[in-house]
């Protein structure tokens, strides 16, 4: 441990943390812009400035170390003028139409502005005006308002590592964007999002589908039916000012009752329906001597990383759609024929905790043979959100509604999608009982529940069977993972992969926590939590229970991982360059 003062208040942290991080455990605020611990620390903004005895110039305390006996001010004149100075520099060449801003309330730069009592930008001078990149189907980027902090850079090369934005040019003309002024969508960008959630401003935003959602609300001709998925649910209320982790599902029902949406299914109900068709996959691999690992495909931003980066590993991932484009297709199907109406005239959009789903919903694959989309359009979370604020939708005071009732039915396996390591725990429910030929009771699969950080790895007994299984999210886990499995130190049977760091739960379309708020980390836990709360109070826990599930085996699709399921709830990939052609 290593003893300093702040400010006058004695200090102890362990050998090598950074000053700010000392000040933060001390509850003294030390702001930022440019800083994300352990992945971005490399002092560019200078608004963390800090004043050291002993030191002639001021120090950035987010790559600074502490030391034995250092004494730090960070609420000197000096650093309080330099602060200033650095954030009107930013302000200077930075688009100011907050209150047209997608970020705006929640922009790290309007609130340190506000903090730090900006009321002038004394360096008004040349703007560079830059023209949007709207190529993307799931992102938009908009470099006037960039601050240059390098945040989303290295969240995409050193969380993600995907790598296909950089610092580009020199001194007043430097940007940030892909290699040779491509586009986003010419280059191997997966869609996650992560560079959204890191970025401190409104440089990076998902593309809204709100308008045309609104549009088919209005449209007498088109029945709209909304579907959440299972990670929406335990976020959603943070938009409302309620505490992190929240479970919000009747609410969220609720309000969309009240936005006008026809009918309201869930995802989880698909998710449920994933873990039946995967399940029995795995089963018939195994069996059958088929492509293993087989390795999980609900998350579309792995899919397109796989497709780009690891295009040999495209025959191990699961052939099943992901939990929404299958209840999409079930409405579009099954659904429109038994109350005989036109699948044309139908519109599905789904909310979601990801940006990449909106990528996933355009895919050709996810059409079929007619031209229909099996989900029409993508909200993310913080989407949904604003359209409750358009509708003047009182959130928090809204009651508990229930979801209608053809595809509103889920098990607590459906729940934990979510969370990393959830969609693995599921599938193990299920297929565990088909093995066995039993209703086993123990079925806690904790050995396979991912943490914030890593890869989590097991064997897991099943039958007197040894399967051995990983759990792995971020891409640059899953890189890591396929890595060793490419160089044969290690051999699974069931591999589990979310693109997003932690999963669903703190996906790219999730609401935006500040890091000096709440660690990324926390937000995980919190959420998580709340995920396997709503798992353990349901009465069914395992996707083959339910029965709204199975009767629609029995009623329309045939058995499991049969001709039309396969048909309907399954799908195929592609292998990818890293440019466009």
């Amino acid at each position: 441990m290593v003893n300093l003062k702040i400010d006058g208040k004695d200090v102890s942290v362990a050998e090598g943390t950074k000053v700010i991080e000392a000040a933060r455990m001390a509850n003294i605020t030390v702001p930022s812009l440019c800083y994300l611990k352990g992945i971005n620390e490399i002092g560019s903004c200078r608004v963390c400035v800090v004043e050291v005895k002993g030191m002639r110039t001021l120090q950035a305390s987010c790559v600074l170390p502490v030391s034995e006996g250092m004494e730090v001010f960070t609420n000197t004149a000096k650093v309080r003028a330099s602060r200033k100075t650095s954030m009107e520099l930013i302000l200077s060449d930075h688009d100011r139409q907050c209150l047209t801003c997608v970020r705006n309330q929640n922009c790290e730069l309007q609130t340190l502005s506000e903090e730090l009592g900006i009321g002038e930008i004394r360096y008004e001078g040349e703007q560079i005006l830059r023209a949007k990149d709207l190529s993307s189907a799931s992102i938009v980027r908009d470099q006037n308002k960039c601050i240059l902090c390098r945040r989303c850079v290295a969240v995409c090369q050193n969380v993600q590592k995907v790598g296909v934005i950089e610092a580009t040019n020199r001194g007043f003309n430097t940007t940030i964007e892909p290699a040779f002024e491509m586009n986003i969508a010419d280059v191997a960008c997966i869609n996650c999002g992560q560079c959204v959630v890191s970025c401190p401003v409104g440089a990076l935003s998902e593309k809204s589908e709100i308008d045309e959602v609104w549009d088919a609300i209005s449209d007498s001709t088109k029945q709209v039916i909304v579907q959440p998925a299972p990670a929406v649910r335990v976020a959603l209320g943070e938009e409302f000012g309620m505490p992190i982790g929240t479970v919000v599902t009747g609410k969220l029902v609720s309000a969309l009752r009240d936005i006008g949406f026809d009918q309201i299914f869930d995802t989880n109900f698909g998710a449920d329906l994933t873990i039946i068709e995967e399940g029995y996959e795995l089963i018939n691999r195994i069996k059958n001597g088929g492509k293993l690992p087989m390795i999980t495909s609900c998350s579309p931003g792995w899919i397109k990383y796989c497709e780009h980066q690891y295009p040999e590993f495209t025959e191990n991932l699961s052939s099943c759609k992901s939990p929404h484009q299958m209840v999409g297709a079930m409405i579009k199907s099954y659904y429109a024929e038994k109350n005989n109406i036109d699948p044309k005239n139908i519109v599905v959009v789904s909310i979601m905790p990801c940006t990449a789903k909106k990528f996933e919903a355009n895919r050709p694959e996810m059409v079929d043979s007619k031209g229909i989309k099996d989900v029409d359009y993508v909200l993310t979370t913080r989407e949904l959100a604003r359209m409750i604020k358009q509708a003047g939708i009182d959130f928090v005071k809204l009651p508990e509604g229930e979801f209608d009732p053809m595809f509103g039915e889920s098990t607590g396996a459906a729940a934990i999608f979510g969370a990393t390591g959830g969609v693995m725990e599921a599938a193990l429910r299920t297929v565990a009982d088909v093995l066995t030929g039993q209703d086993l009771q123990n079925i806690d699969y904790e050995a396979v529940r991912g943490s914030y950080s890593g890869v989590k790895e097991a064997t897991v007994n099943i039958g007197g069977r040894d399967f051995r299984v990983a759990v792995a999210h971020g891409t640059g886990n899953a890189k890591a993972l396929l890595d060793d499995i490419k160089a044969g130190k290690a051999n699974y049977d069931f591999i589990e992969i979310m693109g997003c760091p932690g999963g669903c739960i703190t996906g790219g379309g999730q609401p935006i926590v500040p890091s000096r708020v709440r660690a990324v980390e926390d937000v995980f836990k919190a959420r998580s939590q709340a995920i396997y709360s709503i798992d353990k109070g349901l009465p069914k826990r395992k996707s083959h229970q339910n029965v709204s599930v199975m009767n629609l085996y029995k009623d329309y699709l045939g058995e499991p991982n049969g001709h039309k399921a396969h048909e309907l709830l399954h799908t195929h990939y592609e292998k990818r360059g890293l440019y466009k052609d």
